[in-house]
């Protein structure tokens, strides 16, 4: 009797997963549960990749666009600001990385009733979120700008301009965000793509009218950037409003339920926290850089930018990895999980190696398209000689992370972070920095936290695995879905 209803439960779960596939099909949407891998978790990274790509254009085409038709000056206003305001969004951008990891166990545990309370509990936080930020933000921000050492008299007025209006648009912002988020979690990478290309679009365009044509200089990029987010967060909205599979949002049920609350603060809380410590790392670096003048403020500021596309190229692996890991994890395929974080961190070396290195290789060509002051180009490439080299070191570290938060543990590699990314970097900052305070130095400090923190993460990894794989049921049990 046992054996035949064992053969009854893998029949009807079998049968599950061919309707569950068919409605998949049906919906665009992709099965991450099923081999082989490799190809899926790149195909999906890929549309990732050039979202994070067009965020980034953003703020590269507010650089821009002030650099060639304005001044360097209020280029590196703008530029200063980055670490800013990532020190500031992180806690929320956080707990949309646990919506989507969260949305995606319940879909891989075919938890129809716990998968649509993350999904209106996401979008609620979201609103909640960027006006607690946005008036943080023009509230306190010349106050932060003056504690990161800005100078006073050339850059903090332009700094503080352009920061008033971008909180401003801040809503819109993690409206986005979380959006995209829970897209990803239901296997669709493309359309966050879509609907940013549309904005992205928007937004070069509207930089060059209000500099250009109404001289707004600082002012006009940070409005334009507002304006493009209001386009990308209600395209991903009423997209989701649209959809008749997983993650469909229906108004009549935003609200903050208290189960799928604790299912996102428990991954997306530590990283929040982890991303805003990071960012507080960030800025010391920043107020450090910000003591040796307008011109090396300005050559950080666009090396940086030009980095960010190879770290935002990496991150889409390590999101892949977590979205990936989080289904599995919930469908209890044990097998699929180390397949999922080999296979991430063979692309994301390859992938950071030849970008890394061709991003430092065509460093003076990438750089004369932000500034036309040889001085700048100089201090760029000292910056992208150390970093950009050593980046695949920062994607391996990103994709360790990805696995441990997609079996559920956010709060391990929070803390790991914490200790081998930050505090390293600080106490480095305090003690050889000070001593022999170069550039060169400075920059230092970012390899030398990610080998750190690699390792320590390895480990943890380790003990990890581990612990989840014994609490599953064996290979050959599946579990009973359940649906709304």
């Amino acid at each position: 009797m046992k054996a035949a209803a064992e053969n009854f439960d893998k029949t009807a779960f079998a049968y599950y997963n061919v309707l569950a596939m068919k409605e998949r099909t049906k919906n665009k949407e992709l099965d991450m549960t099923a081999r082989p891998l490799l190809g899926k978790i790149f195909l999906f990274s890929l549309p990732v990749m050039l979202t994070g790509i067009l965020q980034l254009l953003y703020n590269a085409s507010d650089i821009i666009v002030l650099g060639r038709f304005a001044s360097d000056v209020s280029a590196g206003a703008v530029g200063s600001t980055g670490s800013l305001i990532n020190l500031t969004v992180n806690l929320f951008l956080g707990l949309s990385v646990g919506s989507c990891t969260a949305a995606a166990r319940w879909i891989g545990a075919k938890n129809e009733v716990r998968l649509d309370r993350v999904v209106h509990t996401a979008i609620c936080l979201s609103l909640i979120g960027g006006v607690i930020v946005g008036v943080f933000g023009v509230c306190c921000s010349r106050y932060l700008l003056l504690l990161m050492n800005v100078p006073a008299d050339s850059v903090l007025p332009l700094s503080t301009l352009y920061l008033q209006i971008y909180f401003a648009g801040m809503p819109f912002n993690l409206l986005y965000n979380f959006g995209s988020s829970l897209c990803r979690a239901r296997g669709d990478s493309k359309n966050p793509l879509f609907f940013l290309c549309a904005a992205g679009a928007s937004n070069v365009g509207l930089n060059i009218f209000f500099v250009t044509v109404c001289k707004m200089d600082v002012a006009g990029v940070a409005l334009g950037t507002v304006v493009a987010q209001m386009i990308s967060s209600t395209l991903v909205v009423v997209h989701l409003m649209r959809l008749q599979g997983h993650c469909k949002v229906r108004l009549r049920s935003l609200r903050i339920y208290k189960d799928a609350l604790g299912d996102i603060l428990r991954i997306g809380l530590p990283a929040g926290v982890q991303g805003c410590i990071f960012s507080f790392s960030n800025v010391i670096i920043q107020s450090s850089i910000n003591s040796f003048g307008d011109t090396a403020i300005t050559a950080n500021a666009e090396a940086a930018n030009i980095e960010g596309f190879v770290y935002t190229s990496m991150n889409a692996i390590s999101q892949a990895c977590l979205t990936f890991t989080g289904q599995n994890y919930g469908a209890h395929i044990r097998k699929n999980i180390d397949a999922v974080f080999l296979d991430s961190l063979l692309i994301v070396t390859a992938l950071g190696l030849a970008m890394g290195l061709g991003v430092y290789f065509a460093g003076a060509l990438l750089l004369s398209i932000y500034t036309k002051s040889p001085e700048v180009v100089e201090m760029g490439l000292e910056r992208m000689s150390v970093i950009c080299t050593t980046y695949c070191l920062c994607g391996i570290m990103e994709v360790l992370v990805g696995s441990m938060r997609g079996m559920g543990h956010s709060v391990l590699p929070m803390c790991t972070s914490i200790l081998g990314v930050c505090g390293l970097r600080i106490v480095y900052i305090y003690t050889f920095f000070a001593a022999n305070r170069t550039l060169f130095n400075l920059y230092l400090s970012y390899p030398i936290s990610w080998i750190a923190t690699i390792l320590a993460h390895a480990v943890c990894l380790f003990f990890v695995r581990r612990k989840e794989f014994k609490k599953m049921p064996p290979p050959d049990i599946f579990p009973v879905p359940q649906t709304a």
